[in-house]
């Protein structure tokens, strides 16, 4: 779509340095959640304390996302949240996934992370994704209708793009982006999406974890209609994956629990905070309950990492991904620590996608 204009930007790769035959980088995807009995002000610490522990296991990114007036998500001011990550932590990439763009003038957006990568260089991701983050009630208290219509979301993304370009010429310029550019990805979990992430040669980072089913027609959208360009000479996908791993697949199954009841509670038109397991547990599932939960709990991979490994690269087979962001719905913090533990030495047993191309040539 805007390849001419690429060409003016900085020259950066948006490929993860250690992507490398033998395995499949893995990153963070976090919504800082409130569960029950816990307040915001702890899933935001515990965020903190999550990211610093994702560093020392070698995860590659770690994305915040964007809610709002959702009482069990914590991650709203995702701008906010990245800074505060990125001074925690020394080495792993921060960013979002997303900032949705419609809720945000580009400029601001711009100005924002422009600040972040000035103060680290080289280490912010801006994730851009086009939903409202929550109900139209709460979108309209963000922005107004008319506001986020005012702009598609084609051009929307361009004014953002363009104001990281030191040779465009916006009406007006964020100062701090020129020079400061972050990698910016596009997110989704549509067919237009992925057209849209190739046509203006962006990264691509597909929601899988929401909507599976739509991965194969959008990936190939993306790939089929890719435009080179010097931030991202050739298509890059990560793919976002909902899991819980534990010990045993015992232990994960029960872990799991927390999640099946939270679904079973909106399936009944009840939003509950993320329970316990132990509340899981203790609940009278019913033939009809099991059966309302299974579509939507089945999305979440649970297992023990011998039984994870499989699941995994069957995703990474299914999608050609070139990494894997992880998010984890595990009640307590100490969980879903270890949850990430587990997982961190997956990605060297895992076969890439770019790996298996080139083996099969």
């Amino acid at each position: 779509m805007w390849p001419n204009g690429w060409a003016r930007g900085a020259v950066t790769s948006s490929m993860p340095p250690d992507h490398r035959p033998g395995g499949v980088p893995l990153s963070v995807l976090d919504t800082s959640p409130i569960v029950s009995g816990s307040t915001a002000r702890e899933a935001l610490g515990n965020s903190l304390d999550l990211a610093r522990c994702a560093e020392r296991l070698g995860y590659h990114r770690y994305w915040v996302a964007e809610h709002h007036g959702m009482r069990g998500v914590a991650a709203a001011a995702t701008a906010v949240v990245v800074g505060r990550i990125a001074d925690a932590t020394a080495r792993i990439r921060v960013g979002s996934g997303a900032v949705l763009l419609p809720n945000h003038a580009p400029m601001v957006v711009a100005e924002q992370f422009g600040t972040l990568e000035a103060f680290h260089p080289g280490r912010i991701d801006l994730g851009v994704g086009r939903a409202l983050g929550g109900s139209r009630r709460s979108a309209d208290a963000v922005r107004s209708a008319d506001e986020r219509a005012a702009l598609t979301f084609p051009e929307q993304l361009r004014e953002l793009v363009d104001q990281f370009d030191p040779a465009a010429d916006p009406a007006v310029r964020a100062v701090p982006a020129p020079g400061n550019r972050p990698s910016i990805w596009l997110l989704g979990s549509s067919d237009v999406s992925g057209e849209l992430a190739g046509s203006t040669g962006l990264p691509y980072a597909f929601a899988h974890h929401l909507r599976p089913e739509g991965a194969p027609t959008a990936l190939e959208l993306y790939r089929n209609g890719f435009s080179p360009s010097p931030v991202c000479p050739e298509p890059t996908v990560l793919v976002s994956v909902a899991l819980i791993a534990a010990d045993s697949d015992e232990r994960a199954q029960w872990l799991a629990g927390s999640t099946r009841l939270k679904v079973l509670g909106r399936h009944r038109g009840r939003r509950i905070l993320l329970p316990s397991p132990q509340e899981a547990a203790a609940h009278l599932w019913t033939a009809d309950d099991r059966a309302a939960v299974e579509g939507a709990a089945g999305r979440v991979l649970v297992g023990s990492p011998d039984t994870l490994v499989g699941l995994l690269q069957d995703v990474v087979d299914g999608t050609g991904a070139d990494e894997l962001a992880i998010t984890t719905p595990i009640h307590a913090h100490e969980d879903r620590c270890r949850s990430y533990e587990l997982v961190a030495g997956i990605g060297r047993r895992l076969t890439s996608y770019r790996e298996a191309r080139s083996s099969a040539t």
